[in-house]
């Protein structure tokens, strides 16, 4: 297990600077729960209107590699933290040298890429789906042999939201399916992985302090439609063993990587109730904004509670919910949508509303 690391030896006073690589919405809410703790933001990104800089106290607008912007970026904050994995590692890797990082360059290294994510967990008996590596067509064609289809491959590096997939079936061409995933991701590694016969997708989220303390939220269970959330249910209909068991990975795996700071597990579970990890996000996560309004501490302040040294908070559910997505045009029902009682609405200030594009997210209280 990595040792616990970072130069922080004492919880971030308020007034102190966090920064945060990636300006998007994840930034924005964390930004907005580090200001009521007392403590100001400086977001670092590519785009100059992005949700996390309409709210934060400083922004810089540069490529991420841009060492002499990163520079300037680290002697201006206290810690610096991601709001999403996607960041070059070379870019952590240079910040690292410069400031304290949480979570650390490693567990961003893991939680990148598939392949290393996938063989992480089953290297600390966290049980995944099947899969294998395909650097090639010939790969291709003997990872889908040893897997069997149907089965799906992905870009090891750069997907989200089902970018960078292809599902293969015994029909399939896989001279054009691995074309397909290298549109994606030119450079990209592929995974083959096994189709999971689920019964229901779920997802926990877990907080881990530089003193090892660990605050879990309750598994919730995740809806989507073509490759994205749709909705999440907090909390997801499952016995006792089973939430208990999602949990107890969850905690598992935080510990095992050393995390300083918060990871959501995304799980299958099965029909002969196993749970699959599938991924991980070592960071706010799109299956928690329920926790915003229904939780005494969301899981945007357990964040930077553990970003910044602070004791964690209690992940007490104040009642059940339900949280939907608002894609696309969705957002334009932002008035009904506050016309009904027990609505709280959350809009993220992106300027455009394309097809697919989260625009904000609406979480429907339901009192037990």
């Amino acid at each position: 297990m990595p040792e616990l690391t970072g130069p922080l030896d004492r919880p971030l006073s308020p007034g102190a600077t966090i920064g945060i690589l990636g300006s998007g919405q994840l930034g924005r809410m964390a930004a907005l729960a580090a200001a009521r703790l007392g403590y100001r933001c400086h977001v670092y990104g590519p785009e100059a209107d992005a949700p996390a800089n309409q709210v934060c106290d400083a922004a810089t607008v540069a490529a991420y590699d841009d060492v002499a912007a990163l520079t300037r970026f680290a002697a201006a904050v206290d810690v610096v933290t991601f709001e999403f994995e996607n960041i070059p590692l070379a870019t952590v890797e240079v910040l690292e040298k410069l400031a304290p990082l949480r979570p650390g360059a490693a567990v961003l290294s893991i939680c990148q890429h598939r392949l290393r994510e996938k063989d992480f967990c089953n290297g600390v008996s966290v049980p995944t789906t099947a899969y294998r590596a395909a650097e090639d067509v010939g790969g291709l064609r003997r990872a889908v042999e040893a897997i069997g289809t149907p089965c799906i491959l992905k870009s090891a590096e750069l997907g989200y939201d089902g970018k960078g997939q292809v599902r293969i079936t015994a029909e399939s061409d896989l001279a054009e399916a691995w074309a397909a995933m290298r549109g994606h991701a030119a450079d990209a590694v592929g995974i083959v992985e096994a189709i999971v016969p689920f019964r229901m997708e779920i997802s926990a989220i877990v907080a881990r302090s530089a003193d090892g303390s660990v605050r879990t939220y309750v598994p919730v269970e995740n809806r989507h439609k073509n490759h994205i959330l749709d909705e999440t249910i907090a909390p997801a209909n499952l016995p006792d063993e089973l939430s208990d068991r999602a949990e107890a990975i969850a905690r598992h795996l935080a510990k095992e990587m050393g995390l300083i700071g918060l990871l959501a597990v995304e799980m299958f579970v099965t029909h002969d109730n196993k749970i699959l990890v599938n991924e991980l996000a070592p960071r706010p996560h799109n299956s928690g904004h329920w926790t915003l309004d229904a939780c005494v501490t969301s899981q945007f302040e357990q964040f930077i509670r553990a970003v910044a040294g602070l004791p964690l908070g209690s992940t007490e559910r104040l009642c059940d919910a339900v949280m939907k997505n608002l894609l696309g045009d969705e957002v334009n029902d932002w008035l009904r949508i506050l016309s009904e009682p027990g609505n709280k609405l959350h809009l993220y200030g992106k300027a455009e509303a394309r097809p697919g594009r989260k625009m904000g997210h609406v979480t429907r209280l339901i009192r037990r």
